[in-house]
């Protein structure tokens, strides 16, 4: 007989357990950021949570609870793991001390270098590689700049971006062909 599990938020459906990934939910709990094992679900993080004001389907109990389960599939395939704005209010709210900003941050980390990497991140770290920051017009930039009084920007020294995202492995983690294609 295949074991199941019911979890929460998915329309009473029954789990399977080929479906939980134990290596992904080992590799969370091991990473030290935050303690999602502790976890009772109580529901203080998600009332916390700006972001469900904006979408009721993102949840920082959810996510905490998929990934402790090792319901990797679920965190990939929707975008909710990116929703998360670090405010910390979940954290600074959360009963057990589990820290659930820690604990989707560091969820991030590892479905990144998994190679799942959101695609408006993938178009702000293109940017950074190209132009050494998220736009390119120096110009326009310092023109509002200078009405506003301030001083201009200095340019880039692309070749110490460079450095910095070789010693981070932003290619590797965008694929070069994503970070070299030109605009």
């Amino acid at each position: 007989m295949q074991g199941w599990l019911t979890v929460p938020n998915t329309q009473g459906r029954v789990v399977s357990l080929d479906e939980l990934d134990s290596e992904f939910s080992e590799s969370v709990v091991k990473a030290g950021r935050g303690k999602p094992s502790v976890c009772f679900q109580c529901g203080t993080c998600a009332a916390s949570c700006p972001i469900m004001k904006f979408d009721e389907t993102y949840s920082p109990r959810t996510i905490i609870r998929s990934a402790v389960l090792g319901l990797t599939d679920r965190l990939l395939k929707r975008d909710l793991i990116w929703l998360c704005a670090a405010c910390y209010s979940c954290t600074e709210r959360c009963p057990r001390g589990v820290r659930p900003a820690e604990v989707i941050s560091t969820i991030r980390n590892i479905i990144a270098r998994k190679g799942y990497i959101h695609q408006s991140l993938k178009m702000q770290a293109t940017a950074i590689v190209r132009y050494g920051r998220l736009w390119k017009d120096e110009e326009f930039v310092n023109e509002i700049r200078g009405d506003m009084g301030l001083p201009p920007i200095s340019a880039v020294d692309l070749q110490e971006v460079a450095k910095v995202l070789e010693h981070t492995k932003v290619k590797e983690l965008l694929g070069e062909q994503d970070a070299e294609d030109k605009p």
